[in-house]
C-alpha cells in the first residue's frame, strides 16, 4: 500500500506574516517533504491551488421515508479560481523518476492570483475554502493526493475615513404611559470606530439619563450574522450568533446624568467579515442594550466591520 510507502507527509510555506495568512496577488513559497520506506517510482507531483465557496441547508420534512421525500434541499458552489502546477516534472525518457528509500523534499512557488477575493470562512450552511493539493503521480496507478488549507484574507483599504470615525446613536422610551408619572430613560451611545481586528478590545462610551422609577441595567453584545444564499438569491438561510457580552453597572432611579464606559472583547477567533461574496455574507453588530424589569429593552445598534489591519481611532 502506498500509505506505508510514504510516511510523514508535510506542505511547508514560508509564511509571509506573524498570521501566517496570504492574500490576493501574494507569492506563496514552501516546500513538500516526505520519507520513503522504500524505492518508488513517480512520474510527476502536481499542485492544484483552489479557492471556493460552498453553502448548502435543508428545510421541511422529517422522520422516515416520507419526510425525506418532502424534504427541500437548497444548494450552490462558485469557484474562485483552480489553478494547476507542477513540483516535479515527469521524465519523458524513462517514464518516470525512481526515487530511493529515505527523506525527500521539492521547493514549489506559487502566485495567488489578483482579485477580490473573501476571506476564509466556515459557518453553519456554507464555507469559503482556499486549498493547496499536491498529488504523488505513480505508473499504473491513481495519483495520491494531500490537502491543506490556506488562511486567506481580503485586505481592505483602512485608510477610508468611514472606517476610523466614531459611530454614534441615541433611543430613548417611557416605562408607562397615561396616568403613569414615571418620567423617560433616554441613552447615547458612541463607539470609537467602525472596524475592528479579532482580538482587540471595544471602547463603548455611554450617557444615561433614567428619570423612571426603575433601575436599568446596560448591556452589550457582539452579534455575528451569517446569510447564505442560493445562485439567483431567490432563496436564503440566516443564522445570528452572539459571539460575546458584558453587563455594565445598574443605572438608579432618577439618575438624570450617569457616564460609564462599558468594553467589549472580540474573539480571537471571530471570522473576518465578508461582504465581497454573493452567496456567502457575514457581518457584525455591536448591540447596547438598557434592559428594565417587566419592560421592552431600549436598544441602539452599531455595524461594525472585522479586518486583519489595525485602524487608528480619530476620537
Amino acid at each position: 500500500m502506498f500509505e506505508q510507502t510514504i510516511k510523514n507527509f508535510n506542505i511547508n510555506f514560508n509564511v509571509l506574516n506573524e498570521n501566517s495568512s496570504f492574500s490576493s496577488g501574494d507569492l506563496m513559497t514552501g516546500h513538500v517533504s516526505f520519507d520513503l520506506t522504500k524505492e518508488t517510482k513517480i512520474t510527476s507531483i502536481s499542485m492544484v491551488l483552489t479557492g471556493r465557496a460552498d453553502v448548502h441547508w435543508s428545510t421541511g420534512g422529517g422522520g422516515g421515508r416520507k419526510g425525506r421525500r418532502n424534504r427541500r434541499h437548497f444548494t450552490a458552489k462558485l469557484v474562485f479560481f483552480n489553478f494547476n502546477g507542477v513540483i516535479v516534472q515527469e521524465n519523458s525518457a524513462t517514464g518516470g523518476t525512481r526515487l530511493q528509500p529515505g527523506r525527500h523534499m521539492y521547493p514549489f512557488t506559487c502566485q495567488l492570483p489578483h482579485g477580490d477575493f473573501p476571506s476564509t470562512f466556515r459557518g453553519v450552511f456554507g464555507k469559503i475554502v482556499y486549498s493547496l493539493t499536491v498529488g504523488i503521480h505513480r505508473p499504473w496507478h491513481m495519483a495520491k493526493d494531500f490537502v491543506t488549507e490556506l488562511n486567506f484574507v481580503n485586505r481592505i483599504d483602512t485608510n477610508q475615513p468611514v472606517l476610523h470615525a466614531p459611530l454614534s446613536g441615541s433611543n430613548s422610551m417611557k416605562l408607562c404611559g397615561l396616568w403613569c408619572a414615571s418620567g423617560p430613560i433616554t441613552m447615547t451611545v458612541l463607539v470609537e470606530k467602525k472596524a475592528f481586528m479579532p482580538g482587540e478590545t471595544v471602547k463603548i462610551f455611554c450617557q444615561f439619563s433614567n428619570a423612571s422609577t426603575r433601575t436599568v441595567t446596560p448591556k452589550v453584545a457582539l452579534q455575528q450574522q451569517q446569510v447564505f444564499y442560493t445562485a439567483n438569491k431567490n432563496n436564503k438561510r440566516m443564522v445570528t450568533k452572539n459571539l460575546a457580552s458584558v453587563t455594565g453597572k445598574p443605572v438608579t432611579a432618577h439618575s438624570p446624568d450617569a457616564h460609564a464606559v462599558i468594553t467589549l472583547a472580540i474573539p480571537t477567533l471571530a471570522s473576518l467579515t465578508v461582504s465581497n461574496c454573493s452567496i456567502i455574507v457575514v457581518d457584525y453588530v455591536i448591540e447596547v442594550r438598557l434592559c428594565a424589569r417587566v419592560a421592552s429593552d431600549l436598544t441602539v445598534l452599531f455595524p461594525i466591520i472585522l479586518c486583519d489591519t489595525p485602524v487608528n481611532v480619530n476620537l
